[in-house]
């Protein structure tokens, strides 16, 4: 058994600072979606070794020390992201020749965490198998190709920033539209007011993972209700994008702090779940500590929370959020998309 080639890809985490969830159909179809998010030294990770046999594939999971082949039977699937982007690859773009392959993944990030970890990791596999197999795939194509494996493959609800902010990277001002329309506009932030932001962030694990899928189903049920108060929550999410890419644009931080916390109470009104007393109960901690500002990554109910603090004022905040059961992640912002390399 030779391998013919071995590839790593990397793909970077995210931190969504405004506008999260309007790029969730229907709203997006309907109004059109706004967001302003920002990729993490935090990443998934993919090896890809191809093998000069036939046979099944090994898809090994490094982080849930799960392991599956590609003959697993579809009702004992764990792995479904895994064997979905093997049989997508495989059908889409090998002519159907399963060719025998082992891949193993990780991410730095647990799951569940508002950073967009799942979606990451598809991106990561879609960009290890294009680069292993000769694949001619740009950004855009490796993102839309990981939403559909994803949303429509495997049927997981969400919207589409993840796979976006993972195959670009940087701070990004995205639009989402009907029919899969999405235009990533890249934003060039002065690096001074990226340090200066960065010095003024922490990045907390709440100890609780959450089921972004309930809360994104609620979501849409408000949007296709016409729920008059969930409806204009949205419309103020997908603005407070607009004015935080303004902010940065302007070099003004005490703007984007501002946006980062009414951003989050609007998004509170989105649906149901996405905040709780849990929650609610660290953030008040941690304001009461001296943060000025704070949102919880991704769908909510769960996962990382961004808290704005002075930079004398980290360590205090940290003080008071050490009994949560939660801990404090480091990370600087990272201006590169996926990446992927030989072995």
């Amino acid at each position: 058994m030779k391998i013919i080639k071995k590839v790593h890809a990397r793909a970077p985490l995210r931190l969504g600072l405004a506008g999260g969830g309007t790029d969730v159909s229907p709203y997006c179809d309907i109004h059109g979606g706004a967001i302003l998010n920002v990729t993490i030294s935090l990443y998934t990770h993919c090896q890809l070794a191809i093998f000069d046999h036939s046979g099944p594939s090994r898809f090994y999971a490094a982080d849930f020390n799960v392991e599956e082949n590609s003959d697993t039977a579809s009702a004992e699937r764990r792995l479904v992201l895994h064997h979905a982007v093997y049989d997508r690859i495989n059908r889409e773009y090998l002519n159907g020749e399963a060719p025998a392959v082992e891949l193993i993944t990780y991410s730095d990030a647990p799951p569940g965490s508002g950073v967009g970890s799942s979606s990451t990791l598809v991106v990561a596999m879609v960009a290890a198998y294009a680069h292993a197999f000769d694949i001619p795939l740009g950004e855009y194509d490796i993102a839309h190709l990981a939403y559909e494996i994803e949303r429509i493959d495997c049927g997981m609800a969400g919207g589409k920033q993840d796979q976006y902010s993972a195959a670009f990277g940087g701070v990004n001002y995205m639009e989402f539209g009907a029919d899969d329309h999405v235009i990533v506009n890249p934003l060039r932030i002065d690096l001074m007011t990226l340090r200066r932001l960065e010095s003024q962030l922490l990045l907390f694990y709440t100890g609780r993972s959450r089921e972004s899928a309930r809360i994104i189903e609620s979501q849409i049920q408000a949007t296709e209700s016409k729920a008059e108060s969930a409806l204009n929550a949205m419309h103020n999410v997908k603005k407070s994008a607009v004015e935080m890419k303004n902010a940065l644009l302007k070099n003004n931080l005490d703007s984007v702090i501002s946006v980062l916390g009414s951003s989050w109470l609007e998004k509170k009104k989105m649906a149901p779940g996405i905040s709780n007393s849990a929650i609610d109960a660290i953030a008040e901690m941690a304001y009461d500590a001296g943060a000025t500002g704070l949102k919880v990554s991704g769908a909510g109910g769960g996962g990382f929370m961004v808290i704005a603090v002075p930079p004398t004022s980290r360590w205090a905040v940290r003080r008071a959020l050490a009994d949560c059961g939660g801990q404090f992640y480091e990370f600087e912002f990272e201006k590169h998309g996926v990446s992927v390399w030989n072995m």
